[in-house]
């Protein structure tokens, strides 16, 4: 009986440890840059300056406040971005559709020193969704099918050149499949693996271990089978742990099907707060440091935050944006509609 009290004591303190939620009542949202402009893409580098990629033909790094622009023209068109990555010494941006080109923008710490198309693609049914980089060499970029498999762009040269998978070495996608450019988070990368997540018709997660050279798919419960229904943004914390968040883009308000967890790397996933919590939203992140227990989703309707993987939900805000991005536990950079905020969570 005397050690009872140490127990208690030593349970008290496992159970304190253990819970790693940063538990936020509230965010800041302090504008940067106001343009009339569509904002889907954010590349954040550190928590005074991040990359951005809109319409218009218009890129950007917001360094302190201060934009840096450039309006990139392929022939006589202002291109459509919607995806961006960044390495060391560069960053990608990709244009939407027919022609979707890549550029490289070499970097050399404070500003942008050339920018070299790398590849292009044309087609009637060419549309670029995300792109990421696993390390300074290797990078991926996805986008809808234009046969019967999904567009898959790889890099093993630091961005200098860029190839496509051919369908054969990619699942087939069924009638309607597709993807969402709306917040460039259809991929998210976990030391070699990738996962790549579509909507449509259908709503599933196509996975590689190895860098994308052997892949696999795995079905959802996620709302799926009309052209705005399904997966919009996916991440994941570990190998086994992720999490997908989407819903039907036409009923925002819809709670239903719309957010899903695995722990088990995609093969299974699980809906969470089922007809509970947000409905639509377009991005969705763990939040660092929390071990994979708190998440900010982020879509038109608002901002919203979980501290149980997404078993139960709070409204942080009714502002709306399209993407977010951390940089520590508790800064993250938002874009929407003409606006990116650096947001801070208290």
């Amino acid at each position: 009986m005397r050690f009872f009290p140490f127990l208690l004591l030593l349970v008290g303190l496992v159970s304190c440890t253990s819970n790693n939620s940063k538990n936020f009542t509230s965010v800041d949202i302090e504008p940067i840059f106001i343009d009339s402009l569509s904002i889907r893409a954010i590349e954040p580098l550190d928590e005074n300056r991040v990359w951005f990629a809109a319409n218009k033909g218009i890129v950007g790094l917001i360094d302190d406040k201060q934009p840096k622009l450039a309006t990139i023209k392929y022939e006589d068109s202002l291109l459509h971005f919607r995806s961006i990555a960044a390495t060391d010494s560069a960053a990608f941006v990709l244009s939407i559709a027919n022609p979707a080109v890549l550029y490289k923008i070499g970097f050399n710490g404070t500003e942008a020193t050339n920018i070299q198309e790398v590849y292009t693609e044309s087609g009637e049914t060419v549309f670029y969704d995300s792109m990421k980089f696993w390390n300074n060499k290797e990078g991926i970029a996805m986008g809808d099918p234009v046969d019967d498999c999904l567009s898959v762009l790889v890099t093993r040269d630091g961005g200098n050149t860029w190839q496509k998978l051919s369908c054969d070495k990619l699942p087939k996608v069924e009638k309607g499949e597709a993807a969402f450019a709306a917040s460039n988070s259809n991929i998210s990368l976990y030391k070699d693996q990738v996962w790549i997540v579509t909507g449509g018709k259908q709503a599933r997660v196509f996975h590689s271990k190895n860098k994308g050279k052997d892949w696999e798919v795995f079905n959802t419960p996620i709302v799926q089978g009309k052209a705005m229904t399904g997966i919009y943004s996916v991440d994941f914390f570990d190998a086994k742990t992720g999490v997908i968040f989407g819903g039907d883009w036409d009923k925002k308000e819809f709670n239903e099907g719309n957010k899903a967890i695995t722990k088990d790397g995609g093969k299974t996933w699980s809906l969470l707060s089922n007809g509970k919590g947000p409905g639509y939203r377009s991005s969705v992140k763990f939040v660092p440091g929390t071990k994979g227990n708190d998440l900010v989703a982020v879509g038109s309707p608002g901002i919203s935050y979980s501290n149980d993987q997404g078993e139960t939900w709070q409204e942080l805000s009714k502002e709306g944006f399209y993407a977010v991005e951390f940089v520590n536990d508790s800064i993250a950079f938002a874009s929407g509609s003409n606006k990116i905020a650096k947001l801070i969570f208290r």
